[in-house]
């Protein structure tokens, strides 16, 4: 039998840094010591690696797409990317770009005129109070609704407007919001900036939390907006919709758009014109003028993430087609770079893994045989979706000329009036939401679906050319993770059909909430290496924190079911077990700046990849056995406190 190579950097790892003791710094301190995270970059690690050799290979397709047959999705692909990549154009337009658009706020008269611009300007991506988006009903997942989310912000959440801790950023936001409004020639920069900072503060002030926003169950409410919330009538009568589109929708915060009528008053007009020329600014900053990009960046980028230097223009350029015209260059991305043996691998990953959690859920303790039926009839019905849709998006009514900010204004409103669309059509659920060229999964509850984009399928995370062990140890932990989101707080909320319901025993929810509960309690005790002093939050990541627990335990056993009885070969001297945590911990790799350290622990679901690291594999027994960790040994953790759910 033929002995596969482990796939890992063993040499690279650090004999004086034990395992039991810290199993992230084992694995990377070495590569950390030595690693210089980019100066365009505010992390960089296994993702981001992967990322960059994406970006590169769609850069050689973009590139090839500028020669094609004109009016052909390939040769739009060009036509946008060059666009982009025209600097001078560019500079020399200025802010000619918006100045109709600015012309047209100076016009308003009124609060109703100011929303029917809004709406207005809904469709090419202008400023909002509101985030929307298409998605099934959670009560009716064969129905598509609109969905309302609050907004209004120009930091990242409504935490950065309040806490102590945030204070040098608020100062450093409102000179960068007095720099902007000078961008625009205003009489009154300093005083303009004032006044979009205090508007911006009052509504952060009517925001709810990100652990309430995440509530599955808290944010589904429906409703008919214009008659519960009369005052935005103007705004939505103002959308480019389709009739009807309205007419019922899931209100996400209702409180927060009850508490917007009391600030949309004829009073505050100049306020709110003045937070709308900003916003208007801040959405096309990328496209104007190199000296406003790099201002937009000099705060967004190196202030909030710590990054010093802006993306080359033609990395920008990059990012712009994939957002756009994302389907046009997967398609070749997939042609040239997923070879069809990785899916073959995938698909028997996923099965291992599917049949690993039925076997955990029929052996759960604390769980009763009627949610056990109701868990294996979801599990059963999970759609697993491996490298690329069956079907391409079809840009065929999107024109692409050679004015950058025209044609994003284009791709804005072809995106816009493709979503809005589907409402009131059956449920297309060959729709991918990531692109085969990103480097991600993602679980959707309202499909009951995992989906593993063709770019994450390669090392560290995936080598069909490796160690079982090492893959179970990455990809399958990645595998059981998505999974584990149908199971976690929130998806657990969710039936097989993608329905929001409640198909639980009080026992066993009080069950599962008692583990989880636990938990939180492990993670609200842990900081950032990057960011000592601010705490994660346990609430606010604890569906991310049961997806790796859940996903690495679960791969674990999809392991062991996948030896079928027999001994693992010890490889580079680790035994299957241990290289199973070490590509594990591999998978993780990150270096970080402090800034995007304090803006993650603040803002992400997601857990430090030290702490979704080392506190994944503390409470479990399988790592304690592989390496012989012990009392005193900094990853043990007493058997009692231990947390396992699934």
């Amino acid at each position: 039998m033929t002995t596969l190579p482990s796939g890992l950097p063993v040499d690279d790892f650090n004999a004086e840094i034990r395992p039991q003791d810290d199993l992230f710094q084992h694995v990377h301190s070495n590569w950390l010591a030595r690693t210089e995270i980019p100066a365009d970059k505010a992390r960089w690690g296994s993702f981001a690696v992967l990322a960059e050799a994406a970006e590169e290979a769609v850069r050689e397709i973009i590139i090839e797409m500028q020669d094609a047959e004109p009016g052909t999705d390939a040769r739009k692909v060009g036509d946008l990317y060059a666009s982009f990549v025209d600097e001078e154009a560019a500079d020399a337009k200025g802010i000619e770009p918006i100045r109709e658009l600015l012309g047209r706020v100076d016009e308003v008269t009124d609060i109703d005129g100011l929303l029917a611009l809004m709406g207005e300007l809904e469709s090419i991506g202008g400023p909002s109070f509101a985030g929307q988006w298409v998605d099934t009903d959670p009560g009716d997942p064969s129905r598509y609704l609109l969905h309302l989310n609050q907004g209004g912000l120009g930091l990242p959440d409504e935490s950065y407007y309040r806490e102590d801790a945030f204070a040098e950023v608020r100062t450093a936001y409102l000179a960068h919001l007095q720099t902007m409004f000078d961008h625009l020639g205003a009489e009154h920069a300093e005083s303009e900036a004032a006044v979009v900072f205090a508007l911006e503060t009052e509504l952060a002030g009517h925001h709810w939390d990100n652990v309430a926003t995440r509530d599955d169950e808290k944010t589904y409410n429906l409703q008919r907006p214009a008659d519960e919330h009369p005052r935005l009538q103007p705004w939505l009568r103002a959308i480019h919709a389709p009739e009807g589109t309205y007419d019922e929708a899931v209100v996400r915060q209702p409180s927060f758009f009850t508490d917007l009528a009391g600030l949309l008053v004829e009073e505050r007009l100049d306020e709110w014109k003045s937070w709308l020329r900003m916003g208007i600014l801040r959405t096309h900053a990328s496209y104007l003028t190199t000296e406003i990009s790099r201002e937009q960046f000099a705060f967004y980028g190196t202030v909030l993430t710590g990054a010093p230097e802006q993306r080359e223009r033609w990395k920008r350029g990059v990012s712009l087609v994939e957002g756009m015209l994302g389907d046009a260059v997967g398609k070749i991305y997939v042609e040239r770079h997923f070879p069809p043996e990785a899916k073959a691998a995938m698909d028997d990953l996923i099965e291992h893994l599917v049949e690993a959690y039925r076997a955990s859920i029929e052996q759960l303790d604390w769980m009763g045989d009627e949610t056990k039926a109701r868990a294996h009839d979801k599990l059963g019905k999970f759609t697993p979706k491996i490298g690329f849709p069956v079907k391409w998006k079809d840009y065929a009514s999107l024109e692409i000329g050679d004015d950058l900010v025209t044609n994003v204004q284009a791709a804005t409103r072809f995106e816009h009036d493709r979503e809005l669309a589907k409402i009131g059509k059956p449920i297309d659920r060959d729709e991918w939401f990531m692109n085969p060229q990103t480097v991600n999964a993602y679980y959707n509850p309202g499909f009951n679906e995992i989906v593993f984009p063709a770019a994450i399928l390669q090392p560290p995370f995936f080598d069909a050319g490796r160690d079982a062990a090492s893959n179970f140890g990455a990809i399958g932990a990645v595998i059981g993770h998505e999974i584990g989101h149908g199971f976690d707080d929130q998806g657990s909320k969710f039936d097989g059909d993608g329905r929001l319901l409640d198909w639980w025993t009080d026992a066993d929810r009080k069950a599962f909430e008692e583990r989880t509960s636990s938990l939180i309690a492990q993670y609200d005790a842990l900081e950032p290496v990057a960011a000592p002093g601010h705490k994660v939050n346990g609430a606010l990541t604890i569906g991310e924190n049961i997806g790796d627990l859940g996903g690495l335990g679960i791969a674990w056993r999809a392991y062991l079911h996948s030896l079928g009885g027999e001994e693992p070969p010890v490889i580079d001297g680790y035994t299957g077990a241990q290289r199973f945590f070490l590509s594990w911990a591999y998978a993780w790799q990150l270096a970080i700046r402090p800034e995007e350290a304090v803006r993650l622990v603040s803002i992400d679901p997601h857990s430090p990849n030290e702490h979704r690291t080392n506190q994944v594999v503390k409470n479990l027994g399988a790592f304690v056995a592989a390496f012989d960790v012990q009392p005193g040994d900094q990853l043990w953790l007493d058997p009692q406190a231990r947390v396992t759910i699934w």
